[in-house]
């Protein structure tokens, strides 16, 4: 792990994920940045959907990889960048709720590879429900033109 200063890693990975027209197009949002930890949030649209009303595994899936690209973003030093490599998503759950839950924890920190465990969760009136989960592999990028964090 980097040496952690709160306000600046938040900073960063709030003026980052600004940037990501995909998080923007599903009306997502940045709910907890802490160190290894990262939770984003959405609330049910039927456009997120698939034919049978729930939310669509794709959506699922592009959220939890996005939390836990940015929980590995808490654990890397601010010049690099990282990039997806590898992920596998169990659906545990037809994604039913008014609001989902995606949070990314950091399992392995590296200075080349980063492992993180994502899970997903439908939220309603009552308990939260594990509706899916992800490991993911991010490889951490440094000096490579066009790619910035």
């Amino acid at each position: 792990m980097v040496d952690y200063d709160q306000e600046t890693v938040e900073t960063r990975i709030r003026q980052s994920f600004a940037r990501q027209g995909a998080m923007e197009t599903l009306g997502a949002e940045l709910s907890r940045v802490s160190p290894g930890v990262v939770e984003i949030e959405l609330s049910y649209d039927r456009k997120l959907t698939q034919q049978h009303g729930f939310l669509h595994a794709g959506v699922i899936s592009a959220a939890l990889d996005t939390a836990c690209s940015y929980a590995a973003y808490t654990v890397t030093t601010p010049e690099v960048s990282l990039l997806t490599i590898e992920f596998k998503v169990n659906l545990m759950s037809p994604g039913r709720g008014e609001r989902f839950l995606f949070r990314g924890e950091i399992t392995k920190p590296g200075s080349n590879i980063i492992v993180a465990d994502g899970r997903g969760y439908a939220l309603t009136d009552g308990p939260a429900k594990l509706i899916a989960s992800m490991t993911s592999t991010m490889m951490v990028i440094r000096g490579r033109e066009g790619i910035s964090g």
